[in-house]
């Protein structure tokens, strides 16, 4: 049991680091705001909730914004981006680890990862609307949006980039689980054996 547990925690570090490293080389997209940005960093969370359960992918995406925040710091002195990003990678991995746990298929992950998508656009959507924007705009000193401005931002942009952020994360995390889902399999069993 002991050495599960040391193997569970070294592979949560070793893919939170990763995800550290991939959260940094963010970039945005054209249509949306320079401050929506995409990274691929809940991938290797999605890779932990797989192997070692959903909660060893929250803390991947937990640890990988704790560093973000350590080494990158934020705009507005508190973490209000990072914060923002471990709750959009929660929203996202927990559905997917759920609905393949219970259809380890093919179809159990793409139906894992549209309702992870799904979930990650609807509750960023809301959280923006009502704690994200309005925290933004109090740690800047920025002028408060007006409810029709916030929800024009959330409807025009917000919902869509997650949306397509979501999808984007999705594409790229079935092309690497389909190679190495042989190797995540022989890891759970050995895991489940010893």
């Amino acid at each position: 049991m002991k050495r599960i547990s040391i193997r569970a925690f070294v592979g949560i570090g070793a893919l939170g680091a990763m995800a550290h490293v991939l959260m940094m080389l963010n970039f945005p997209l054209p249509p949306f705001p320079n401050f929506l940005l995409v990274d691929f960093s809940d991938i290797p969370a999605l890779i932990a909730a797989l192997l070692y359960g959903p909660l060893a992918g929250v803390a991947v995406e937990l640890l990988k914004n704790v560093l973000n925040y350590v080494f990158v710091g934020s705009a507005t002195g508190v973490p209000v981006g990072q914060i923002a990003n471990f709750t959009a990678g929660v929203a996202f991995l927990l559905p997917v680890s759920h609905i393949y746990r219970k259809a380890a298929s093919k179809k159990g992950l793409l139906l894992g990862l549209a309702a992870g998508t799904v979930t990650m656009a609807l509750v960023m959507s809301v959280l923006n609307y009502y704690v994200f924007l309005p925290a933004y705009t109090l740690f800047l000193g920025a002028p408060q949006m007006s409810a029709p401005e916030a929800k024009a931002l959330v409807v025009s942009a917000i919902l869509p980039f997650n949306a397509v952020k979501g999808a984007m994360a999705a594409i790229v995390f079935q092309l690497l689980f389909w190679r190495l889902r042989a190797w995540l399999e022989k890891q759970a069993a050995s895991r489940q054996a010893a």
